[in-house]
């Protein structure tokens, strides 16, 4: 991955950067400016380094310091900054189903957008630390086709890319137009089949087939034929299939736009992404939004969570 805005800051002392995380959260007052320009600008690798050399120093934990001395949006966001990479995803999926409600929008962002190498180790990471089977915390929770396409998205077992049958594009591509556009009521099973399991590249040449044979794209006919929960996953695994990082400008975009901001989204996002690919995510934000994303976290945020929003960012697409 180096598409990331954050890398490895050179040169980089752990216990330095401890000490004045500590110098800045002692006392009266919290110097959030020195928080901020610290955890933006290590990398998530040497964030863990400067906890472990907090707690080295000075007996105490950063996460819980951190959670003391900071408040609202801003103490979420550099609390996220602090969660070991390996456990992002997981933690957020725990969360997503626990208690009262399920968060589908996090469900459908987060598997329909990581890899199948990426989904094995979110459900190993899972296991390992909740001591629950993801894929059994899911089914509990959620229903209907919805369900049966985050299973088998959980199976992980997508075609690799290789080389490109169009044979089999055609067929694909003809079986999605009778399940969708020919067929009173729509046989969904098909569409979860097809798009949950065939191969990137695979997929690419099928969406572009189905819009010779049909006169639409996919994303149209599946807004048309379905609803609710499913058409958004559905929506969610097209877009990814096409461009993960526009899929995430995106997601980025409606987070912010209109009144009042998804900060939960803004913040998974822009901390999960931070060492991917947020530099694409930049790109395709500016060529189909008409503004930076930059831009966009600076109208939208205020305070010390824009500061660190803007430092994660990471500059400006004029």
């Amino acid at each position: 991955y180096t598409r990331g805005t954050v890398t490895a800051f050179s040169p980089f002392d752990a216990r330095a950067d401890a000490e004045a995380l500590r110098k800045a959260m002692k006392g009266m007052g919290t110097d959030e400016e020195t928080v901020l320009k610290i955890l933006t600008s290590r990398n998530n690798a040497q964030r863990q380094e400067i906890a472990a050399a907090f707690k080295t120093l000075f007996g105490r934990d950063l996460v819980d310091d951190l959670k003391s001395e900071l408040t609202g949006k801003f103490e979420t966001l550099m609390v996220s900054l602090m969660r070991p990479t390996y456990i992002f995803d997981a933690h957020a999926l725990k969360h997503a189903i626990k208690g009262a409600g399920t968060n589908e929008k996090v469900l459908t962002e987060i598997l329909a957008s990581r890899t199948p190498a990426e989904v094995r180790n979110i459900k190993q990471v899972y296991l390992q630390e909740y001591e629950a089977n993801l894929e059994d915390k899911i089914t509990g929770e959620t229903s209907g086709y919805f369900q049966r396409l985050l299973v088998v998205l959980l199976q992980a077992n997508r075609d690799p890319d290789g080389r490109v049958d169009e044979g089999l594009v055609e067929q694909d591509a003809q079986v999605l137009f009778r399940a969708g556009e020919l067929k009173w009521g729509t046989d969904e099973e098909k569409f979860i089949t097809i798009l949950g399991t065939r191969s990137v590249s695979h997929l690419r040449r099928v969406f572009d087939k189905y819009m010779t044979i049909s006169g639409f794209q996919i994303e149209e006919t599946i807004d048309r034929e379905t609803s609710g929960d499913l058409e958004k996953l559905l929506l969610a695994v097209v877009k990814c299939i096409r461009s993960v990082p526009a899929y995430f400008a995106e997601t980025l975009y409606y987070s912010m736009k209109g009144a009042g901001t998804d900060d939960d989204t803004l913040i998974r996002v822009m901390v999960s992404r931070s060492e991917i690919d947020l530099l694409d995510i930049r790109q395709e934000f500016r060529k189909n939004f008409a503004k930076s994303l930059y831009q966009m976290i600076q109208k939208d945020t205020s305070g010390d969570y824009r500061k660190a929003l803007l430092l994660l960012c990471g500059g400006d697409d004029e």
